[in-house]
């Protein structure tokens, strides 16, 4: 046997001869004498068990319980009484005992007792002790399983990005083997025209105003040549070199060399761009050719005539275009699609420009925040 039994009784006789049974049985026994006193050695002693007399000056048994069961719950407690009535014995296993002996007790009884409710104590306490490792573990689980679930996300996700890299690289493959086809058809004709046109240069030399027509056409000619060189670049690069755009200039010269279409279209164009603003680093060649199609879709789609009127300025971080008149069939927003929608399918160039634009206004994606009303 082991442990240390705490004997709280207000007569010695009963305390000497618990002190006698329960040290032969190899128990290490302390008394006290009244609830008071019970309390402090408990709080000393740390006793796995009390032997607690229900019936003291004082503080009471029912008290002294109480009050052991709240501020020591690993203790447990044997009620002595000498008043065996039922109603007893369901206050006290209320109030927390572990059993009750009734006054007179036979020494085996009281020896058979106090070993049953040891070893209910040791269960309990383990049992209680399983519990605690066993939410430790349940929430070392959960951390672990919080981690693998991390990971897992995080190698799903570079997954997903380097499945969107590969496609990527496919679709700039593909598009390089149909931009060198395509530039090899284009520059035929392209160079047709611009041999025509230095041709009819010195004819019309004695007419400024068609003489100049004849410059707008070759530069529009180189316009395109480079535009051709971009494509091709962008299949090997993901964007291409950046400087300084001015945005008012580019808009500025675009719609300085629509002037002849706006006029034949009898379209009157309503320009307020805000001056002073801050250059963008982009791509020129790509900022001019999304404005130009942007322009010349909104005069293709106004071949009756109207106003189209254009509004650029900064707001915030902000730069936002406004058309007065709305494009037929257009949506509220510019998007990657958007530009492929603007002009009719035909078989030949409106849609290779839109498309390339498509590729344009990818490529310089986070440069604007563009908004078609």
């Amino acid at each position: 046997m082991s442990g240390r039994i705490l004997v709280v009784d207000d007569e010695t006789l009963i305390l000497d001869l618990a002190v006698m049974l329960l040290t032969t049985r190899g128990y290490e026994v302390i008394t006290a004498e009244s609830g008071e006193e019970c309390l402090a050695t408990a709080e000393r002693e740390k006793p796995c068990l009390v032997l607690l007399d229900y019936m003291m000056p004082g503080m009471d048994g029912m008290t002294t319980l109480r009050e052991m069961r709240q501020r020591f719950p690993d203790t447990y407690v044997i009620m002595l009484t000498g008043r065996g009535n039922e109603q007893i014995a369901v206050e006290v296993m209320k109030a927390g005992a572990a059993d009750y002996i009734l006054k007179p007790f036979r020494n085996q009884d009281l020896i058979d007792r106090i070993d049953n409710v040891l070893r209910i104590r040791r269960i309990e306490i383990h049992n209680r002790e399983l519990r605690l490792e066993r939410e430790r573990l349940l929430n070392e689980i959960k951390g672990w399983n919080s981690e693998l679930e991390r990971r897992v996300a995080e190698k799903t996700l570079e997954l997903e990005q380097a499945h969107a890299e590969i496609l990527q690289a496919e679709k700039l493959a593909t598009l390089g083997h149909l931009a060198a086809g395509m530039a090899h058809e284009i520059r035929n004709p392209l160079n047709a025209i611009s041999l025509f046109s230095q041709l009819l240069k010195p004819v019309l030399a004695d007419d400024p105003e068609r003489a100049g027509y004849i410059d707008k056409l070759l530069g529009e000619v180189d316009r395109i040549d480079d535009i051709l060189i971009q494509l091709l670049a962008s299949s090997k690069q993901p964007r291409g070199a950046t400087q300084p755009v001015f945005l008012q200039e580019v808009i500025e010269r675009i719609l300085s060399n629509l002037n002849e279409q706006l006029e034949a279209h009898n379209i009157k164009l309503i320009c307020e761009l805000e001056t002073g603003l801050p250059p963008i680093k982009a791509n020129n060649v790509e900022v001019e050719q999304i404005f130009t199609n942007l322009f010349t879709n909104a005069i293709y789609e106004m071949r009756q005539g109207g106003k189209l009127g254009i509004r650029w300025l900064e707001t915030g971080t902000a730069f936002r275009l406004r058309s007065a008149t709305p494009v037929r069939g257009s949506p509220q927003r510019i998007s990657a699609r958007y530009l492929t929608r603007f002009i009719p399918p035909s078989p030949r160039g409106p849609v290779l420009v839109c498309r390339w634009c498509c590729v344009s206004l990818k490529l310089t994606r986070g440069i604007l925040r563009r908004r078609v009303n």
